[in-house]
């Protein structure tokens, strides 16, 4: 019989003054009573042919690459999209696609999910609702109960930690989300947890940095040629941010399929929390050596400097990615933003190209 915790009391880590790297004295949380979860030896699977089957709700960005990389290693991979032309779009590149709106949701998608024996959450909180899916909760219970699901993987983020004032942080810092949206966030990880146990199964909780990869990082940013939006501009004033490319991320969700831990929580970073200036102006870079004399002078990577020369920066935080290595044996591909973005433009066409 597998344990799943659900931590009450959030732990400490101390970090020594004037040190800048590394996780020093970590004081374990105090934990709820145990939540008791059968997770069966032998696969509960009732249908044969349900084995390497993937169910992702929201087969957004990460969702659309984790379901090529499967399907190269033979998986079956079903996802949910919100409209027609995105169901069409997935239908042509080869998935199973659904159209599901967790308002009003089709009971017979979550029934199609029931023969998976995979799932992967994929859907953002929203504002005044937390996570959508979860509204349905007790109907989902009743569904999965009986079915062939072994693993659930739901996609956080590190936001959910906060401002740790430039602390190194791993898995067991205390959460202190700052945003409604990030505390909607771990909200949603605890009932995750929580559902995952009562249904006897394998849950983990993932908690991504900031995502890119080809066709969205900073070099389409930068070849857009676009003002920054606010959003962008008040990030820039950050003085760490953890990433990851979404290639990596597919890593570790594949080792974890491979190595299931009951309620484990992973943080999946990259190496080098860069601040986004100094991570875009090296995109600027790589632009203007492969492409020379095409960039505007007006760059959006420097729409920002004028925020952050006025001092308006916070201490944010820096992510430890250990916890993936140790247990998952993860080596990434890209454990710095430096590789990831040369890896995308070694890869792009020439984007001012005109016949």
């Amino acid at each position: 019989m597998e344990i799943c915790r659900l931590p009450s009391k959030p732990a400490v880590i101390h970090i020594r003054p004037g040190r800048t790297a590394g996780i020093y004295s970590i004081k374990r949380p105090a934990f709820s009573p145990d939540i008791k979860c059968r997770v069966d030896d032998e696969p509960k699977t009732k249908n044969p042919n349900s084995k390497d089957r993937m169910f992702i709700l929201g087969m957004g960005f990460v969702g659309k690459f984790l379901a090529a990389d499967l399907k190269k290693d033979g998986w079956q991979v079903t996802g949910t999209c919100t409209s027609t032309s995105r169901k069409k779009k997935l239908e042509e590149i080869g998935f199973n696609a659904h159209i599901f709106d967790a308002n009003e949701p089709l009971h017979e998608v979550f029934d199609i999910m029931k023969f998976h024996s995979h799932l992967l959450i994929s859907v953002p909180p929203v504002l005044g609702v937390g996570d959508p899916v979860l509204q349905h909760k007790e109907l989902l219970k009743e569904i999965l109960t009986d079915g062939n699901l072994q693993w659930l993987g739901y996609l956080s983020s590190t936001s959910v930690y906060g401002n740790c004032g430039g602390a190194w942080v791993d898995e067991e810092y205390p959460p202190s989300p700052m945003t409604e949206l990030a505390k909607a966030r771990l909200a949603a990880e605890e009932e995750w947890l929580q559902l995952a146990c009562d249904v006897r199964v394998t849950a983990q909780i993932f908690r991504l940095g900031g995502i890119y990869g080809p066709g969205r990082s900073a070099v389409d940013t930068i070849l857009r040629q676009e003002p920054l939006s606010k959003g962008q501009k008040m990030r820039f004033s950050r003085h760490y941010t953890s990433r990851i490319h979404v290639a990596d991320i597919c890593q570790a969700l594949k080792a974890s399929i491979q190595r299931p831990s009951p309620g484990k929580i992973y943080n999946v970073v990259d190496d080098d929390p860069a601040p986004r200036e100094q991570v875009f102006k090296f995109a600027k870079n790589l632009v203007e050596k492969k492409w020379p004399g095409h960039l505007n002078s007006n760059n959006s990577a420097e729409d920002a400097d004028s925020l952050i020369l006025q001092g308006i920066s916070r201490g944010e935080k820096r992510v430890s990615n250990k916890r993936i290595k140790t247990e998952l044996d993860v080596t990434l591909l890209y454990p710095t933003y430096e590789s990831g973005l040369q890896s995308i433009i070694k890869c792009m066409q020439n984007p001012f190209y005109e016949s």
